[in-house]
């Protein structure tokens, strides 16, 4: 609903009402979604409350808090993270790997207390996390600062990235929240975040993470809150430090509590009565672990009577009334036979191990990544060699380590291809990538994925050409390339299932009509390696036709505007590839006739350049880009001395403080409008 206000109530109070009662819903539905995996809405409706929340804020500033939804999508960068102490050392625990030792735990425990070794004790048994520990830290409701473990007795600061954490509420609620609240928990990564920002790190040729807690761990400590924001980062919360306003006899009623108030609590925690219903909580976790959502390295037993805590007391380190009981590894050793180069839907060729079959956790091993041909060097990973194999947050496992003590002297070093295994296309590895890489238009792997680019809304529009006529394209071996859409014909499309006259019709007619596109939609349509709309747009009007750009030099791509090295050698290479040049040719000789851009010339904003930063208002970024260049401006993504205007809103950060550390001008968003209309016209810096 839209607020409206009427003559007699007072605007700000009424807004404050409402105000509070979207943050109440907004929280509620978070904890629904990334807790509880039960939506009530759709995200449509979800967004529709959040933007009715941002623009009541913006309306009325002096009513935003630090606990606001709102404010969870990241600060400034910090230039480090603070000490923080924590009141109660974060202990860390004794192990167990076996049933034995768990069994021996116990004994342990009933000795200290002075009970018989046929005593039942009452335990707390929880899955271990592989994560990162943190301490948050809760003063009248409201999350005040949140730290990692560190040492145990100080950790570091990251109350900015923690605040990102969709599952975590920034107020408490619910009845009798304490007056001060220190609670302990583990940040994480699904398997599902985990493979997907690896897939990203490797599209963008990084190095991808190691585990998940590694990259749980390398999104919290970021500086930047705004990359940890894009990461989507989970905690569970399993145990009080410091409490002022409420008391707790029990971890299992403590865990009951902190749910109440809103805090995520693992559901697979369990109270058991006797050392052996913790065996087989251990066992039983053990036999889950591969079904789980998210990685766990073992369980957890605590003794659930905080009053027994106390009298257990604690040795240097760790407490006598817990032990983590850790999985046996997920390892094995095995034997290396071949490193074959497989060719994804980017085009990145990835070397895989090719295995002496070997069983891990229950599951035969054949395959495992390499990750790239830099970890193959620096491992000095060879065909032959005995390797140890790791499954660990992923679907293919990881060689980790060879064995150098078992080399035999045959053992020859791997180098990268010269050429694509799938088409036979000179490879290519562009300068700071780890990734080696085929840039063929025609490589078979990459046609799925280059012909759903090619037809997409911002590229050639060739409406009604979704993934499910792509697949049956495919399957039919109708397309080897993008330049086959150019011959199909309507027998063709009537070999689909469930294609009608019509629907015939129109696709044909649609790719027909594709062959008039703007050049520089057709350059962003070739999928270009570091070529988004923007740049085509810029190359298309500064080359003004596809011959000028196909001859283009390094140094000539460089000289325009926001085109650096990597980029213009990625556009160098890709031209410089016979078989992308053949299949532009084929495009060409259909009756593709990409329409050449000219910039305006004339406009208000000619010859001037903009960076927009923060969150805008009155238009999107592409309705102000758009509005930019219609104008015969620039619009740029990051500062320099040469950006003539920073548009700034709401919560702008590193661009806004490079623009006034090089002085340019800065403009509110209502000023940018103002220039649109010709009615305000700032000297530039």
């Amino acid at each position: 609903m839209q607020l409206s206000f009427s003559d007699t109530l007072d605007p700000r109070e009424v807004a404050g009402r409402r105000i509070e009662e979207l943050r109440r819903l907004l929280e509620h539905h978070n904890r629904l979604y990334y807790v509880l995996d039960a939506p009530q809405i759709s995200d449509a409706e979800y967004d529709a409350l959040f933007r009715e929340l941002q623009g009541l804020e913006q309306h009325f500033p002096d009513l935003v808090t630090p606990e606001s939804p709102t404010q969870r999508v990241g600060g400034a960068p910090l230039e480090r993270f603070a000490p923080v102490t924590h009141r109660l050392p974060m202990l860390s625990l004794e192990n167990a790997v076996n049933a034995a030792e768990i069994g021996e735990f116990d004994l342990r425990v009933k000795k200290v207390l002075g009970l018989s070794p046929d005593a039942v004790i009452d335990y707390v048994c929880e899955p271990k996390m592989d994560g990162l520990a943190v301490e948050l830290v809760y003063e009248n409701g409201g999350l005040s600062i949140a730290s990692t473990r560190g040492d145990g007795v100080t950790g570091e600061d990251v109350t900015t990235n923690i605040r990102t954490i969709r599952a975590l509420p920034l107020r408490l609620g619910g009845e009798r929240v304490p007056r001060l609240l220190e609670v302990r928990g583990e940040v994480f990564l699904s398997l599902e975040a985990f493979q997907h920002i690896n897939a990203e790190k490797e599209e963008q040729g990084e190095a991808p993470f190691a585990n998940p807690r590694n990259a749980a761990a390398g999104s919290l400590r970021q500086l930047d809150p705004r990359v940890t924001a894009r990461r989507p980062l989970s905690v569970f919360c399993y145990a009080p430090g410091l409490c002022e306003g409420a008391e707790f006899d029990s971890q299992q009623v403590f865990l009951h509590a902190a749910a109440g108030w809103g805090l995520p609590v693992n559901p697979l925690i369990r109270r058991v009565q006797g050392i052996e219903a913790a065996v087989a909580y251990y066992q039983e976790m053990q036999e889950r672990r591969e079904s789980l959502p998210y990685e766990i390295d073992g369980t957890v037993i605590k003794v659930d009577s905080f009053a027994l805590q106390r009298e257990l007391g604690e040795k240097s380190r760790s407490p006598r009334w817990a032990v983590a009981c850790k999985f046996p590894p997920r390892q094995a050793v095995t034997v290396l036979e071949a490193i074959i180069p497989s060719v994804g839907r980017t085009g990145v060729i990835t070397p895989v191990a090719q295995l002496r079959p070997v069983e891990i956790s229950g599951v035969t091993v054949s395959r495992a990544t390499l990750h790239n041909w830099d970890e193959i060097a620096l491992k000095d990973i060879r065909v032959g060699d005995t390797v140890v194999v790791e499954r660990a947050g992923d679907v293919i496992p990881a060689v980790v380590r060879v064995l150098m003590e078992r080399r035999g002297a045959d053992a020859l070093p791997s180098q990268p291809p010269q050429v694509c295994p799938e088409c036979g296309s000179p490879v290519v590895r562009i300068a700071e990538e780890v990734a080696v890489r085929c840039m063929g238009l025609a490589c078979p792997p990459q046609i799925r994925e280059s012909i759903r680019h090619f037809a997409s809304r911002n590229a050639m529009d060739i409406e009604g050409l979704g993934e499910k006529f792509i697949e049956q394209l495919l399957t039919l071996g109708l397309v080897r390339s993008v330049a086959d859409l150019y011959v199909l014909t309507r027998d063709d499309f009537m070999r689909f299932e469930r294609m009608g006259d019509k629907l015939a019709s129109n696709l044909l007619a649609a790719i027909e009509s594709s062959k008039q596109r703007e050049l520089g939609r057709f350059i962003f349509a070739l999928g270009i390696r570091h070529v988004g709309e923007r740049t085509a747009k810029s190359l298309a009007q500064a080359f003004g036709s596809l011959e000028n750009l196909e001859r283009a030099t390094v140094e000539e791509l460089v000289s325009i505007r926001d085109i650096g090295a990597t980029v213009a050698q990625s556009i160098c290479t890709f031209f410089g590839n016979r078989e992308n040049s053949a299949v532009i040719r084929r495009m060409l000789d259909a009756g593709v006739a990409p329409a050449a851009e000219q910039k305006k010339v004339g406009g208000r904003f000619t010859g001037k350049s903009f960076v927009f930063t923060g969150t805008l208002t009155r238009f999107t970024r592409e309705e102000a880009r758009r509005l930019v260049e219609n104008e015969g401006g620039h619009a740029v993504g990051s500062v320099s001395k040469k950006t003539d205007y920073v548009v700034a809103g709401e919560d702008a950060g590193s661009k806004l403080a490079k623009a006034r550390e090089l002085g340019v001008t800065v403009l509110e968003e209502d000023e940018f409008a103002g220039m649109l209309q010709g009615t305000d016209t700032p000297d530039s810096a």
